[in-house]
């Protein structure tokens, strides 16, 4: 697979929580409802979640990959977020 040309792409809300944006996007991705996914709190929340509660510096430049669901997902402090299907 090639990142560049199957990758989805979103801007997430920095404002809002970032765990239930990614369940919502993998969930429209799957074309099913987020609450029959896994839970991302235990996977992802405690990680990603204080990125944007409590951002570092815009220095330091964070970016969080990780695997949800069957897709890569990198998600940057500044509320991109990449999501690429795993084979």
């Amino acid at each position: 697979m090639r990142a560049d040309e199957d990758s989805t792409h979103r801007r997430l809300d920095t404002d809002a929580n970032p765990t239930a944006q990614i369940v919502q996007a993998v969930a429209d991705q799957k074309g099913t409802d987020p609450l029959s996914l896994q839970s991302a709190w235990d996977t992802i929340g405690q990680v990603l979640d204080p990125v944007f509660s409590t951002p570092p510096s815009r220095d330091a430049d964070v970016e969080i990959t990780f695997n949800y669901e069957g897709y890569r997902i990198t998600v940057t402090q500044d509320g991109c977020a990449t999501f690429d299907e795993l084979e």
